[in-house]
């Protein structure tokens, strides 16, 4: 049995639920698939989905509605996307007026609730903690037909949703994918983007929302996934109770019957608009997600486009044409795209970028793929769709997408067709459908400043047509998220990253020693078959030598392009051929890299691990190519309002040479540019070792076979050294104000805040986190998102939040984005809510209720290896030990109102806070 049918045969037969609940009263069982049961509300034609997992006492409960944005018309497009947002606005039985709002309620229980509008479906889903499932059952059951739906909802929330439209203005992967659609679909509606058009955001009527309410939301066109901590016969009778009475629709759901006409030649777009970096994109017709060729569509994308051994890494990047390139082809409903895209390396022309693609493209059609490109294809595919069963939450998304396209058993079926391509099928396949009367080729051309339309360039160029558009913030209110860069960013509110769930001892199934000299910890959890490895080096960019800023991004960046025996591409082969994948990064203190394999590939995945820390090549061929890659990547984050916003705030409120302060962008190009081979490797040799290694292995792991693992690879390692002490940055005298002007941006970033003068684990830490958390956590009952978004309608994500201090003292701040003709209303109200927080600190009723919030949360996030993983190497690297994972709800659970509200008041000052604000804007003057 070869490795990419042993690892079928895995997902095949990993079964996570008891047998299905065949004969309930009122539901008709149609089948079971992969241990998911499928049922049918008689009443009304409700599908439900049940996947029983008592892995961890958490639930995820999913509404998917067979509506999305290719359901609209010129006039309504975004509808989809507006109805989401208001759907959390208020039903008959839960609403703002009587205190019973849905995000406050699941805010007070510690669920992550959110939804999201795609082309072909909506969904929205709860993750909590299993005991509140009916909770989840009786506010989706009452807002699918007892929906408010208010003008003075409309309003705020439309301002809300154009401001998410903004922020993707800003993007040109965004701007020019929307603009490749456009031209490539002009009767079916994939022509609309998902958020619609600016002019329909703002001008669709309530009425309108209103009738597209009443046309799709019913239960016949709507699918309930149950997926976790649950009894089945208990749950079945939780959606009969609540969803059992709800009619069936009175008329046929409506249906999309526009045909995109055959296209007669190719189509071309052209994007103008400030920025740095140039995009190429090339989109084919190819069909739909369930059509036979599907899967060899697939695996010739990532044949082309996945990892250092698909064929544009080697054509586009290895050569410095481009520092970014893919493929991907679709998954939806109708007929959609195959796009190839080149993200431009200074230097290189559209042109040659285009040409670059359509070579490989033209290769592949007359000389075919190999049998071994199309066995490696698919055994990262198939590898991955193993990672994506980790959680509830992360099962439940996938049979989303899965029911969007029109059959959910498609979740576990196109395995074996993926494992059943051919070679002579890719081909094929790119023979049939890569026809350049079939395309549509976009470049986006940045502009010099002041020039083109209003949207401009950050750091990432993706085709985006297919991504969802969110209710909240993506990654919002995560408690777990992790954030190595002292750049302050909008992390949740939960530094500790995530504890164990309430009556659970993670400590005690924690395995920590010192193999080969390396600190290593190992935590088995349910996830089946797959390993997660987490680990960290204290050779960051505060170690860097004197007059050298980049020293450490290049030495991180250049660990995977070769060893002392072998070269990036024999490395890369070794990882893919097995699924496995392996990153490097250099963080602000630290080095940072990460795996994920198939168990059975654990010891080579150690050994190549090992390989590469301790003996890279360094090639001066590979450094020059590092160095221009990481000036094209930089440059792009010069563009970025965010990235412009975060540096200059880090600048302003700590000293010149503390690790928290980064270089100014021409210092660090300069750095780059004039770094040596011979500087990288001193820093290498005086940094790299097992002192300060730390490593965490999670998932399906044993740890006797890790210790024997890390054993043969580290053994004889020496070296590392601890990096030495900061002095503490000092708060300033007086507030000031930095304006950024930024031409051509369609959102304005604005950060205010101050340095904490706290590092994690200090006195009053835990009791000013736990104060901003009511401020400004992702949690929509948190008091920025209530008052700026919610009843203001100012703007689509504010968060406030401590961070950049695992090692150092960080920072206190808020982050938010303003359209710039809001930018003096969203300031004035931002000053307003913190001078009052500041001043009248929080509530008894706030505090009780954060406390459960964050203490729900917890179940939520460490229901995931990937989470579990991150939170125990968070502890560690804070010197606090895994143990602290168990123990920090409980130091939560002591805090008073005096510890909280005596926090703040010493810490923070209004008068003495920095704000940065960057995008396009007149120059205003300073606000103190």
């Amino acid at each position: 049995m070869n490795h990419a049918t042993a690892l079928l045969f895995i997902l095949l037969t990993a079964t996570f639920a008891r047998a299905a609940v065949a004969d309930t009263p009122g539901f008709t069982f149609v089948k079971t698939v992969d241990g998911i049961s499928e049922y049918t509300l008689s009443a009304n034609g409700l599908g439900v989905l049940l996947l029983e997992d008592h892995a961890a006492p958490v639930a995820t409960f999913m509404v998917t509605y067979k509506v999305g944005s290719r359901n609209e018309v010129t006039g309504t497009t975004g509808a989809t996307h507006l109805l989401e947002h208001l759907m959390f606005k208020g039903s008959a039985l839960f609403n703002r007026e009587n205190g019973q709002g849905f995000d406050t309620l699941l805010d007070r229980v510690g669920g992550i609730n959110n939804a999201t509008t795609s082309l072909d479906r909506t969904n929205y889903y709860e993750i909590f903690p299993s005991e509140h499932l009916e909770l989840a059952a009786r506010l989706e059951a009452d807002r699918m037909r007892r929906l408010l739906l208010r003008e003075s909802d409309r309003q705020p929330e439309m301002t809300v949703v154009r401001n998410e439209f903004e922020r993707d203005e800003n993007d040109p992967g965004s701007a020019l994918d929307k603009e490749v659609g456009a031209a490539a679909f002009i009767a079916h509606p994939y022509h609309h983007p998902i958020i619609g058009w600016r002019s329909d955001i703002e001008k669709v009527s309530i009425e309108k929302l209103r009738e597209f309410y009443d046309a799709f939301y019913w239960p016949d066109n709507a699918t309930v996934t149950i997926i976790g901590d649950f009894q089945p016969a208990a749950a079945l009778q939780l959606v009969q109770r609540h969803f059992g009475a709800i009619p069936r629709a009175p008329k046929p759901i409506p249906t999309v019957y526009t045909e995109e006409p055959a296209q007669s030649g190719p189509r071309r777009v052209l994007v103008k608009r400030p920025g740095e970096t140039g995009v190429v994109q090339v989109a084919y017709k190819v069909p739909a997600a369930l059509h036979p060729d599907h899967p060899a569509l697939t695996v010739l994308a990532a044949v082309l486009g996945d990892g250092k051994t698909g064929r544009l890494y080697r054509t586009l990047i290895d050569t410095n044409l481009a520092i970014a390139a893919d493929a991907t082809k679709g998954y939806f409903h109708d007929a959609t795209l195959f796009n190839l895209l080149a993200q431009l390396a200074p230097g290189t022309t559209h042109a040659q970028a285009e040409k670059a693609l359509g070579d490989e493209v033209a290769k592949v059609k007359s000389a075919g793929v190999t049998t071994a490109e199309v066995e490696r294809a698919v055994n990262k595919l198939l590898a991955g769709f193993a990672y994506h069963r980790d959680g509830s939450f992360a099962i439940a998304s996938q049979l989303n997408e899965a029911i969007a396209v029109g059959d959910w058993t498609h979740y576990s079926t196109q395995l074996p067709a993926l494992r059943a391509v051919t070679a002579a099928d890719v081909q094929r396949v790119a023979n049939t459908y890569l026809l350049e009367d079939q395309s549509t080729t976009g470049w986006f051309v940045p502009q010099p400043e002041g020039a083109g339309a209003p949207a401009a360039s950050t750091d990432r160029a993706k085709p985006r047509a297919g991504t969802p558009h969110y209710y909240r913030e993506p990654t919002a209110p995560s408690p777990a998220t992790l954030r190595p860069r002292s750049t302050p960013s909008a992390a949740s509110a939960n530094p500790a990253g995530g504890a164990a769930p309430a009556g659970a001892k993670l400590a005690a199934r924690i395995h920590r020693r010192s193999v080969a000299g390396l600190d290593v910890i190992s935590l088995p959890t349910s996830l089946q078959n797959v390993v997660v490895l987490r680990g960290v080096i204290a050779a960051g960019d505060a170690c860097n030598p004197a007059g050298n800023s980049a020293i450490a991004d290049l030495t991180a960046a250049l660990l995977d392009k070769g060893t002392v025996t072998r070269d990036q591409f024999a490395l890369a082969e070794l990882l893919e051929q097995r699924g496995a994948a392996m990153t490097f990064s250099a963080g602000t203190h630290a080095l940072n890299f990460s795996a994920k394999c198939l168990r059975p590939d654990l010891p080579l995945v150690i050994s190549l691990l090992a390989e590469q820390l301790r003996t890279p090549r360094f090639d001066p061929g590979e450094l020059a190519k590092v160095k221009q890659q990481i000036a094209g990547a930089h440059r792009q984050r010069m563009e970025d309002t965010d990235a412009r916003a975060a540096a200059a705030f880090a600048r302003a409120v700590f000293p010149a040479g503390h690790p928290n302060s980064p270089p100014p962008d021409e210092k660090y190009l300069a750095d780059l540019a004039a770094a040596t081979l011979d500087q990288v490797k001193a820093f290498h040799a005086a940094y790299y070792g097992p002192a300060t290694a730390r490593l965490v292995a999670a998932g399906d792991v044993d740890h006797a076979a890790l210790d024997q693992a890390v054993q043969a690879g580290f053994a004889g390692w020496s070296g590392g050294r601890v990096s030495s002490t900061t002095p503490r940055a000092v708060a300033a005298a007086a507030g000031r104000t930095e304006t950024i002007v930024m031409p051509g941006k369609a959102n304005v970033s604005f950060a205010l805040g101050q340095a904490s003068g706290l590092r994690y684990g200090e006195d009053d830490y835990l009791a000013l986190n736990l104060g901003t958390a009511v401020l400004g956590s992702g949690f929509f009952s948190a008091r920025l998102l209530d008052v700026v978004r919610t009843r203001e309608g100012l703007t689509y994500g504010i968060t406030a939040n401590l961070g950049a201090d695992t090692y150092t003292d960080g920072v206190w701040m808020i982050q938010a984005g303003f359209a710039p003709e809001l930018l003096e209303k969203g300031t004035e109200s931002v000053r307003r809510e913190l001078r009052r927080f500041c001043t009248d600190g929080v509530t008894a009723e706030e505090l009780a209720t954060f406390k459960v919030t964050l203490a729900g949360s917890y179940k939520v996030t460490l229901s995931t290896t990937e989470e579990l993983a991150g939170a125990v190497l968070g502890a560690v690297e804070r010197g606090l030990g895994p143990e602290w994972v168990d123990d920090y709800l409980v130091r939560m659970q002591t805090l008073t109102l005096e510890d909280v509200n005596a926090a703040i008041r010493k810490h923070l000052n209004p008068d003495r806070m920095v704000m940065i604000r960057a995008g396009t804007m007149s120059p205003a003057p300073d606000h103190k």
